[in-house]
């Protein structure tokens, strides 16, 4: 918490000057910040923000307008809005956001706190912003979408990536596991070491002892030198265990005594090394279930579970479907894009195999299209005749009265519930109305207030 005591802060309409104390206060930042009223205004940026996004979105506009084209707070245009959170908990509050910029939208990890003057109240806020680079709302980067459930995801990696705490990504196969793991490791302190993946599934049960921690020479038959373990390659780094569901239950106990001892012997060495990591493990299996039926140590999985992250099945975020699409095509095939007609149709499938099957069905689609346009004709045949289920039809408006005849607004609003139900997404959403994004936040506040009035 932030204390200025040399002089007493007032909070005005107007834009007060910002006394030399607070401006050194934001210079000691670090990382991109500024410092707002309880307004919204921005009344000063440090250094590091001037340098990342220039002095253009700092002269005594809003946070909300330099940050999103906002004429109104974030939670008005159904965002979170870190300082509303503040003032509310009178504590620091952190927000998972999608900002705009001049290179397009990107993902910002926003940690706001109080600055109290001499009276212990909250008089100014210090909002440090911090990008992710290894996600993006825009075809760049590893981690691409802008659903509401992905966006919940990533803010959990993040807040994750700054500790030291065992990371547990869950999943179905081929939400992109690996790309989360790596993500928390290029996010934390140790990204300048390496990151170490290790396929559980893919490693005979034989081998899993030597392959993790390593033999000396004359260990075995054929041990003709020592070798180092793939605990050893990870020193100071990140090691992820993909798939931890399918470790043996015989090594399980070695894998605990690692993690709890931070110590292991090589294979025929007496010994103790000391380890160095940072673990993050993932699997698509229930271990809790696992753990029910015997086939996984309890005491491990508690070892493991301590920040569990689960990633949402592509049809959970059918929406970043065409971002998806542009992201594969700029990575292999830059130039070429998905006619609108094939993107409907990608979006309609239901995608058992996730991010990974929709990455190899257009990269398939691109090298069959002769021109820039990959087109419904060339997708896989299976997949054009696979179709979802039909979504359930909307109830009929008379289930939204309780009379024969009622106000509009009402039928409005219990449409509008039920809609919002269906989507995560209301981007999305106010498309699929007609209507603009901004309009749609109108009608669900309208919509509240009426259920409001009606309990």
């Amino acid at each position: 918490m932030w204390h200025v005591t040399s002089v007493l802060l007032q909070v005005s309409k107007k834009r007060p000057p910002v006394s030399p104390e607070l401006r050194a206060m934001l210079e000691r930042v670090t990382e991109p910040a500024i410092l707002l009223t309880v307004d919204h205004r921005i009344l000063a940026a440090n250094a590091a923000y001037r340098a990342k996004y220039g002095d253009v979105r700092v002269s005594g506009s809003s946070c909300f307008s330099a940050a999103h084209g906002y004429d109104s707070p974030c939670d008005e245009n159904g965002g979170p809005c870190p300082l509303r959170a503040t003032l509310d908990s009178g504590t620091r509050q952190r927000v998972f956001q999608i900002h705009h910029g001049a290179t397009g939208p990107y993902h910002v990890d926003i940690e706001l706190e109080p600055v109290l003057g001499v009276d212990g109240r909250a008089a100014y806020f210090l909002e440090r912003i911090h990008e992710i680079p290894e996600s993006a709302s825009k075809p760049r980067g590893e981690l691409v979408g802008r659903a509401a459930s992905f966006l919940r995801a990533l803010g959990l990696l993040q807040r994750a990536a700054r500790s030291e705490v065992p990371v547990l990504v869950l999943g179905e196969s081929g939400t992109g596991k690996e790309l989360a793991a790596r993500a928390v490791h290029q996010m934390s302190a140790r990204q300048s070491r390496p990151f170490m993946p290790v396929e559980c599934s893919g490693l005979p049960e034989s081998l899993f002892e030597s392959e993790l921690f390593g033999y000396e020479q004359g260990a075995f038959t054929g041990a003709s030198r020592a070798k180092r373990g793939l605990i050893d390659a990870a020193s100071g780094g990140t090691l992820f265990l993909d798939e931890i569901g399918d470790v043996p239950l015989p090594f399980q106990v070695k894998l605990l005594r690692l993690l709890e001892s931070g110590t292991f012997r090589r294979v025929g060495g007496t010994e103790p090394q000391r380890a160095d990591f940072r673990l993050v493990c993932a699997t698509h299996r229930d271990l809790s279930a696992m753990v029910r039926e015997g086939t996984f140590r309890q005491d491990l999985y508690y070892r493991i579970n301590a920040f569990p992250v689960i990633l949402p099945p592509l049809r959970e975020r059918a929406s970043d479907i065409p971002l998806l699409c542009e992201a594969f095509l700029q990575q292999r095939h830059p130039g070429k894009r998905a006619h609108p007609d094939a993107l409907a149709r990608l979006v309609q499938h239901d995608w058992p195999g996730n991010v990974r099957e929709l990455r190899n069905v257009v990269q398939r689609m691109a090298l069959l299209a002769d021109g820039d346009e990959l087109l419904p004709e060339h997708m896989p045949l299976e997949l054009l005749e696979a179709r979802r289920p039909p979504a359930a039809a909307p109830p009929a408006a008379h289930a939204f009265v309780v009379h024969d005849l009622a106000p509009l607004e009402q039928i409005e609003a219990g449409y509008l519930r039920w809609a919002l139900d269906r989507t995560t997404d209301r981007a999305t959403l106010a498309k699929a109305l007609g209507i603009s994004e901004r309009t749609l936040y109108r009608k669900l506040d309208d919509a509240r207030r009426l259920a409001g009035t009606k309990t």
